[in-house]
């Protein structure tokens, strides 16, 4: 039994973050930028866009995190780690949207906490009414 992976050897459905529900082609970033639908927080946007019937179900995420905020690879991956966390335990309650989560302002102070409290608001938002 491998001390990573559950006794089944695959992750819940529900909480796992497969390749279909990630934005990986320019074109679909450039859909859910070109809808110009957003939230605001302090640090980030959430750019979002209603899928399609004929699309696939479920929401699907893309991250943007310029070098000109955080410097450093180190920085800019935890933040990539923090959103993917958090969009993978709310990703089956979330109504089927593209959703990007931009860094649109440089944070003073990494905090963990508090930038993974502030991302899981914004998706919070997101969350279908009958979850």
């Amino acid at each position: 039994m491998n001390a990573y992976r559950p006794a089944g050897g695959h992750q819940p459905a529900s909480a796992a973050f497969p390749k279909y529900c990630r934005l990986t082609k320019t074109d679909e970033f450039s859909s859910v930028f070109g809808f110009r639908k957003a939230l605001r927080s302090r640090h980030f946007l959430l750019h979002y866009r209603l899928r399609a019937a004929e699309e696939t179900m479920g929401a699907r995420l893309g991250l943007v995190v310029a070098k000109r905020f955080l410097r450093r690879s180190v920085d800019r991956n935890l933040i990539r780690r923090l959103a993917r966390e958090n969009f993978r335990l709310l990703r089956c309650r979330l109504l089927p949207r593209d959703l990007i989560l931009r860094l649109a302002v440089k944070p003073e102070a990494l905090d963990r906490r508090a930038l993974a409290e502030e991302i899981r608001s914004l998706l919070g938002k997101m969350i279908s009414p009958e979850a």
